[in-house]
C-alpha cells in the first residue's frame, strides 16, 4: 500500500519527479491535488464564502485551484495573494482562476479559510507581513483548513518555525502523509487529517502511518496455548501490573499468567497468579512472550527479575521501571526480539545509556536508539513513533489528549506484549498494540482512568476483526 506512506521532503520530491519523468506534468499534478482538496473544502464550506490565502509557489497554485474548483460549482471562493506566482504552474492557475483576487490588505470574512501560503519545502519563519495577514484571516473565519501543511511548519520535523500559527480544524495531505503530520508541536496545530492521492508509487525506506489492523479471530481448534502464553513479572506495585494483565487479556493472548511472590488481593478471580520461583517459573517453554516492568521496581530484586525475564528466549517488552533498570550489558545475548515503550524521560534515560546523542526530531531519536540498542522503540507520548534496528520506522495518527493520565503506559504495555505473544512479528505487534490503545480510548468517555481504558482493550479489538 502507498496511502500509509510518511515522506520527507526530499523523499516527496522524487517521488513527484518519478511521475513526472513517467508522462505527467506539475501542471496535471496541481489539478489532481488542487481539486482533491477542494472536495474537503466544498463539504466544509457548504453556501458560504471560501477565502484562499496563496503564497508564491506551488502551494499558493494548489489554492487557486482549489478556489476554481470551488467556483465551478457554483460556491464563492476569493483568493488573497500574499505576493506575485513564482513558479510556472503556480502562474498557469492563476491565470486560470476566474474569480477575484486581493492583496495582502485584505480583511475578509467568510465561513471556510484556506491556507495555502507555504507548503512542505519551508525551512524559515514566515515575514511579520505574512503571519499577520495568516492569522487575520484565520480569525475571521468560521473554518480553517491547511493545504498539504500549515503554513510556518516545518515538514520533516513537525516543529514551529513561528510562535503564534493559527490552529486548523483540518489538515488536507497532498500526494502522501508528511511527518508533521504525526509529531509534536505540528499535530497539534493541524486539527482532523485528510489524505488527497496524486498517484505517488511506493517510495523505498519510506516510514508509515499506523492504521486498524487486520486481526483474525482464533480457528477453530484452537486453545490457550496455541493463542499464545504471556508471562508477566511482578514488582513492588501491583496496581501498575494489573493494568497490564488486564489489557492484554482483552488484545488476543489465550493466557495471561502473572508471576509475583503472592496473589495481589485485588487480583481478578480468572488472572492466574504463579508464586514459585521466578527462575523456575520463567523457564516454561509454553511462554510465548513476556513482559517486565510495570510496577517493578528498582532495587536489587527488581534487578534480577528483569535479568531473568530477559534470559528467556522469548520476545520480551520492557516498561517502566524496566527501562530505568536497563543497559547494553543486559541484552549483549538477546538474540529473541526485546520492545522498550519509553516515555520522553525513559527515552533521555535510555539514550544516556545506549551512547546516544539525544539530539534531532523523535523519528531521528528513536531510530538512533532502536540502532544503538538492538530494540524496537515504541517512543510513546502524544506523538508516538516506532523504531526497529533495520531503519524501519512507523508513527501513529493523533490519539485522544485524555490518554495524558497515569497508568496508561501500562495499558499499552500490557495490549503490545499480548500482540507479540499471539505469535505477531515484534515491529508489526508494536504497531498494533499503539493502534489498539488509541481505539481503546476512542471508546471511553471524555475523561477516563487506566482502569477504563484496560476494559475497553476488546471494543478495539473488535473493530479489527
Amino acid at each position: 500500500m502507498t496511502a500509509d506512506q510518511i515522506l520527507t521532503v526530499e523523499q516527496m520530491r522524487k517521488a513527484e519527479q518519478a511521475l513526472i519523468d513517467a508522462g505527467s506534468s506539475v501542471d496535471t499534478l496541481m489539478q489532481i491535488a488542487g481539486r482533491g482538496a477542494a472536495d474537503w473544502v466544498w463539504r466544509m464550506a457548504g453556501n458560504g464564502r471560501v477565502t484562499v490565502l496563496c503564497g508564491p509557489g506551488n502551494n499558493g497554485g494548489d489554492g487557486y485551484v482549489i478556489a476554481e474548483a470551488i467556483r465551478e460549482r457554483g460556491g464563492e471562493a476569493v483568493v488573497v495573494a500574499a505576493s506575485e506566482p513564482k513558479t510556472d504552474a503556480a502562474r498557469n492557475a492563476r491565470a486560470a482562476f476566474g474569480g477575484e483576487v486581493l492583496g495582502l490588505d485584505a480583511s475578509l470574512h467568510g465561513e471556510v479559510f484556506v491556507d495555502c501560503l507555504f507548503g512542505s519545502g519551508l525551512t524559515r519563519p514566515l515575514a511579520e507581513d505574512h503571519l499577520s495577514l495568516l492569522n487575520r484571516l484565520a480569525l475571521r473565519h468560521r473554518h480553517r483548513v491547511a493545504v498539504d501543511l500549515p503554513s510556518g511548519v516545518q515538514s520533516d520535523s513537525g516543529m514551529l518555525l513561528n510562535d503564534g500559527l493559527p490552529p486548523h480544524d483540518l489538515t488536507i495531505a497532498l500526494g502522501a502523509w508528511k511527518f508533521a503530520h504525526v509529531l509534536m508541536p505540528a499535530a497539534a496545530i493541524s486539527g482532523e487529517l485528510r489524505l488527497v492521492e496524486i498517484g505517488v508509487g511506493t517510495v523505498e525506506g519510506a516510514a508509515r502511518m499506523i492504521a486498524r489492523p487486520r486481526i483474525a479471530a482464533p480457528l477453530p481448534a484452537a486453545h490457550k496455548y496455541t493463542r499464545g502464553l504471556l508471562a508477566v513479572v511482578a514488582g513492588t506495585m501491583p496496581g501498575a501490573v494489573l493494568l497490564a494483565c488486564e489489557a492484554a487479556q482483552g488484545a488476543g493472548a489465550g493466557y495471561v499468567k502473572l508471576f509475583a511472590q503472592q496473589r495481589p488481593p485485588n487480583a481478578p478471580f480468572d488472572l492466574v497468579v504463579d508464586t514459585g520461583a521466578l527462575a523456575d517459573v520463567l523457564t516454561d517453554d509454553r511462554n510465548t512472550a513476556i513482559l517486565c516492568g510495570p510496577g517493578l521496581g528498582r532495587d536489587g530484586p527488581a534487578r534480577e527479575k528483569l535479568a531473568i525475564a530477559l534470559a528467556d528466549p522469548v520476545p520480551v517488552v520492557l516498561d517502566a521501571d524496566a527501562l530505568v533498570l536497563l543497559g547494553p550489558r543486559q541484552l549483549a545475548e538477546r538474540r529473541a526480539a526485546t520492545i522498550a515503550t519509553p516515555h520522553e524521560g525513559e527515552l533521555v534515560r535510555l539514550e544516556s545509556a545506549f551512547d546516544c546523542e539525544g539530539s534531532g526530531s523523535k523519528v531521528e531519536r528513536a531510530k538512533a536508539l532502536a540502532q544503538a540498542s538492538g530494540m524496537i522503540v515504541v517512543a510513546k507520548g502524544p506523538d508516538t513513533v516506532i523504531a526497529a534496528p533495520d531503519g524501519r520506522i512507523a508513527c501513529a495518527p493523533r490519539a485522544s489528549p485524555w490518554l495524558s493520565t497515569a497508568g496508561t503506559g501500562d495499558v499499552l504495555a500490557g495490549t503490545i506484549a499480548s500482540r507479540v505473544a499471539t505469535g505477531v512479528p515484534a515491529f508489526e505487534a508494536a504497531c498494533e498494540g499503539v493502534w489498539l490503545h488509541g481505539e481503546a480510548a476512542r471508546h471511553c468517555p471524555p475523561v477516563f482512568a487506566a482502569s477504563h481504558l484496560a476494559s475497553r482493550v476488546p471494543n478495539a479489538l473488535a473493530a479489527c476483526l
